[in-house]
């Protein structure tokens, strides 16, 4: 133990154990997505990639398990979301607003609702762009990534 004295203090210094990278154990989880509510699915599969479910959780650090999403065409918005919700973005050319429904969106592209919900719970910095990679959200039951067997996890 080492004594520190700052001005009328003298005492012991406590360390806070920070992880390092390579200490780090990434797991990878498979979430089936079927019948599961958007909003729900999405923060809890957000906390998994960002680290808070672990007690080694850094801010600063990407501690965080890699998520498998299968089934993410049938997931479930409540109320009347599934119609009048509405997702914005703009092309950059003036009048370049464009709007869609999560209808028409499930329609063409169904993982892209849960990536945008997935997306938004995560920091808008480098390392939240970073943390987003490790998410893999598929339409349907399969998924290319059977030889990291990852382990079912049941979200309630």
């Amino acid at each position: 133990m080492t004594l520190f004295r700052v001005g009328d203090y003298t005492g012991p210094i406590m360390k806070t154990w920070i992880p390092k990278p390579e200490e780090l154990n990434k797991k990878w989880y498979l979430v089936d997505a079927k019948g599961k509510v958007l909003g729900r699915l999405a923060s809890r599969i957000a906390a998994i990639i960002r680290g808070k479910t672990k007690p080694s959780y850094t801010p600063h650090l990407d501690t965080g398990d890699f998520v498998v999403v299968i089934n993410a065409a049938q997931i479930k918005l409540t109320g009347k979301k599934f119609t009048d919700k509405v997702y914005y973005h703009h092309t950059l050319w003036p009048g370049g607003l464009r709007s869609t429904t999560p209808e028409k969106m499930m329609a063409k592209f169904p993982e892209r609702v849960l990536e945008l919900a997935v997306k938004r719970m995560l920091p808008n910095t480098p390392l939240g762009r970073k943390m987003f990679k490790k998410v893999k959200i598929y339409p349907g039951p399969d998924h290319p990534h059977k030889a990291q067997e990852p382990e079912p996890l049941e979200l309630n």
